[in-house]
């Protein structure tokens, strides 16, 4: 009964029941989760995802939002049960409004990263959200998990780039929330509540978003460092001398290098010789000023080389290296990923700690450190021996963790800073925040989704 209701709703061409066809659907794309679901349907419009919502509350059937299935928590993975709803919005990919003046855009939640990334340049502005997965991943799930990208030093995490919102609730009334005003304390701002929700108190159908000046010249510069110590000193050196024109800074290992440099095709090393880490930087001034900049930190030892990207060509082929690292290392074997924060003047003292704690548990993994370093955010992964079982590695999983975020949370930091909770990290939420509020959290859940019917087994 439910399943020809929902085909009716969506149409012929909406929805997916073949096991073979939901296969890329029920799995992550990394292969650690897969699930089943009863059937995939693919709205077109906020009025189809609130009926579907709608037919699902009525028949107590659980569903599962789904963005570009690009993430890493298993947040978009339906269980093993074969009985959820998988609710795609790939079919919902127009740019409803650009409003240059207003310097805001309004976009339906399943536009690409990049297609928002596109609209903002033909209209001589920029949209600073950036990742890896920019050419696959949708708005939609980028905001459902407040993600954080290569910019955030600048321009903050995606919640900094949200106006306003739609959003389907879990009994399918909708919040219309479309508003681009900067100025508006008439109430709760309800837009929080969903961004950074991971799809479990409702459906982000559509998006206001802000935007920013277009950029009259940006430059690139490789900078090698002996230190992730001496990355979190050149970051200070770097925001005196350039200010806020400093828009990313990534911090990559000698490791995390060699990796890209043997796998991937169509990279190569900057430096004529290696270096135990670098700095991968982009700035929005002059290329005099960043190459007298980094002059003054190589004049005082600060930094031991640099490369500044001469043209937009070589500026690819930097960042290429950087966006390549996950990439790599899976063909180095199986690894656990840990993506942590800690407050940026311990970056380099975290990395310390947790290499040597993880090495003391488990003797000859390899740590694979990079990641945001301009914000806090490191990417501690840590790869198998190079001799041994996976599966053997893959056991160690939870004690690895627990080693890495126990470090974690003795700086002070988060054990997780920009993919999400999902269906991974759920015991660490319970073990790493305190009862007041989780407590406060599942009020929440419990006031908008009564039913528990929106993404179960998820964040909480």
């Amino acid at each position: 009964m439910i399943v020809s209701e929902l085909k009716s709703v969506v149409g012929a061409k909406g929805w997916i029941d073949d096991p073979v066809e939901l296969q890329p659907y029920v799995t992550e794309w990394r292969g650690r989760y897969q699930g089943q679901a009863r059937l995939l349907v693919a709205p077109k419009s906020t009025d189809e995802v609130a009926a579907v919502v709608r037919v699902c509350a009525n028949h107590g059937v659980a569903i599962v939002p789904q963005g570009g299935n690009t993430g890493l928590c298993g947040g978009a993975i339906p269980d093993s049960s074969g009985t959820q709803v998988i609710v795609a919005l790939r079919r919902m990919q127009q740019i409803r409004k650009m409003s240059a003046d207003d310097y805001s855009m309004t976009v339906d939640a399943g536009c690409t990263l990049a297609q928002l990334q596109k609209a903002a340049v033909d209209a001589n502005r920029f949209f600073p959200l950036s990742l890896a997965a920019e050419g696959s991943c949708q708005i939609g799930g980028n905001l459902s998990t407040n993600a954080g990208g290569v910019n955030v030093l600048r321009y903050g995490t995606a919640r900094t780039q949200v106006l306003g919102l739609e959003v389907v609730l879990p009994d399918g009334e909708v919040i219309d929330g479309l508003r681009s005003l900067r100025k508006d304390t008439a109430g709760y701002d309800l837009k929080q509540l969903f961004i950074g929700s991971e799809g479990t108190l409702g459906i982000i159908t559509a998006a206001c978003l802000r935007l920013q000046p277009a950029p009259k010249e940006t430059n690139t510069a490789m900078v090698a460092i002996d230190s992730p110590d001496a990355a979190v000193q050149l970051l200070s050196a770097m925001r005196e001398a350039l200010g806020d024109s400093l828009l990313a800074f990534e911090l990559i290992s000698e490791r995390a290098m060699r990796y890209v440099l043997r796998h991937i095709p169509d990279t190569r090393n900057p430096f004529e010789k290696e270096y135990p880490w670098c700095v991968l930087l982009d700035c929005t001034t002059s290329e005099g000023a960043i190459e007298q900049a980094l002059h003054d930190t190589l004049e005082n030892g600060l930094i031991l080389d640099a490369v500044v990207a001469k043209n937009s060509a070589q500026a690819q082929s930097l960042w290429h290296v950087r966006h390549s690292i996950s990439a790599a290392q899976k063909q180095e074997g199986s690894s656990l990923k840990h993506d942590i924060s800690v407050p940026v003047g311990s970056v380099g003292r975290f990395i310390e700690a947790a290499e040597s704690a993880v090495l003391a548990h488990n003797p000859g993994a390899r740590i694979v450190a990079f990641g945001h370093v301009g914000d806090g955010n490191i990417h501690f992964n840590v790869s198998q021996p190079a001799t041994g079982s996976a599966d053997d590695f893959l056991l160690k999983r939870e004690a690895i963790a627990d080693v890495v975020y126990g470090i974690v949370a003795e700086f002070d930091g988060s054990f997780s800073a920009e993919h999400g909770i999902g269906q991974a990290r759920r015991q660490y939420l319970d073990k790493y925040r305190s009862a007041t509020e989780l407590k406060t959290m599942r009020a929440i859940k419990a006031a908008l989704d009564p039913r528990g019917i929106m993404n179960p087994g998820k964040v909480l």
